[in-house]
């Protein structure tokens, strides 16, 4: 495996953030680093994959810059490029969530490491939240965590609003893949007046890769925006597939629906698609198997499509 794919994300204050999208895009081209990075004025977030070099320059790029300190990065690999172009995006917010002003740079919970973790969300007067969307909740969670049934990050400040009292539930743990939406989110929460607030440092793939599964209290598997689709507890690919009608994990049960059809739909999105859309999504699973033959692959194909937004 001489890939490394790096999934990196910090909140910081870049006042520049647009004069730093031409430097770093340079920098990952010139190193034949593929993938996405999004620049905002709170931060950088993204993943981004090539050769051991190339993604120990980009580390050192962040390195000389103080405002890149302590950047979150986790690292993972692959024998093949799954990327096929960098891109560098300007955006309003590196996480969406659509209130004016919510930053972690201004204001956070307090981080819990994987190790303190359980004895956080062991508290009986702690509510525990999962800040990720539904489909995502569906496949693993936390014992005894609250899903907000969330289609979009965009919806959680709606569930907090709704459904959480702050006079009521003083103490609240939440938590997400990597870290960044329950970082985001305890911001949100602590403007909405809760007084103590607290995320998981790292997200669940640090508390996998950290907390023996003997000790651990995570349940099932965990979504990830990569072409494993899934990891177990050992961050081993997990049992699921992903449909490329709707990109939600499929379990090996779904996939005996008749309505899964391989690279077209899955129970969950077929009743939704149109007949054009599933029309081109078979002209395209058509071209990916005759890729196959040649021995070529296809920009479609799910053996290197990646998926690394996070709503």
């Amino acid at each position: 495996m001489n890939i490394v794919i790096a999934a990196l994300y910090h909140f910081t204050a870049l006042d520049d953030y647009r004069a730093l999208k031409s430097p770093l895009l340079q920098l990952c081209e010139s190193q034949g680093i593929k993938g996405s990075l999004l620049l905002a004025a709170e931060g950088i977030n993204g993943t981004v994959s090539g050769n051991r070099n190339g993604i120990d320059a980009l580390i050192e790029w962040f390195a000389r810059d103080a405002r890149f300190d302590g950047i979150s990065l986790k690292e993972a690999y692959a024998d093949e490029q799954p990327f096929y172009r960098m891109k560098v995006k300007l955006k309003k917010e590196i996480v969406t969530m659509g209130v004016p002003g919510v930053s972690p740079v201004r204001q956070v919970g307090t981080y819990v490491s994987p190790e303190k973790w359980n004895d956080i969300i062991s508290d009986p007067e702690v509510l525990l939240i999962d800040t990720r969307n539904e489909y995502e909740v569906a496949v693993g969670k936390f014992a005894n965590a609250v899903d907000p049934h969330t289609e979009t990050f965009r919806e959680f400040p709606d569930y907090v609003k709704q459904n959480i009292d702050s006079k009521k539930i003083k103490k609240v743990a939440m938590y997400c893949t990597g870290g960044i939406r329950c970082e985001k989110a305890s911001s949100y929460m602590l403007s909405e007046g809760f007084d103590e607030v607290y995320h998981l440092q790292g997200g669940i793939l640090k508390y996998l890769e950290t907390v023996p599964q003997e000790q651990s209290l995570w349940q099932g598997e965990c979504f990830v925006f990569d072409n494993r689709v899934t990891v177990n507890h050992a961050l081993e690919p997990g049992s699921y597939s992903q449909c490329y009608g709707c990109r939600r994990p499929i379990s090996e049960q779904e996939m005996q629906s008749p309505y899964y059809v391989k690279g077209v739909s899955c129970p969950h999105c077929y009743r939704q698609l149109s007949e054009e859309q599933k029309a081109r999504f078979h002209e395209r699973q058509r071209q990916i198997e005759l890729a196959r033959a040649r021995g070529e692959t296809h920009i479609g194909d799910k053996a290197t499509a990646s998926a690394i937004k996070v709503q």
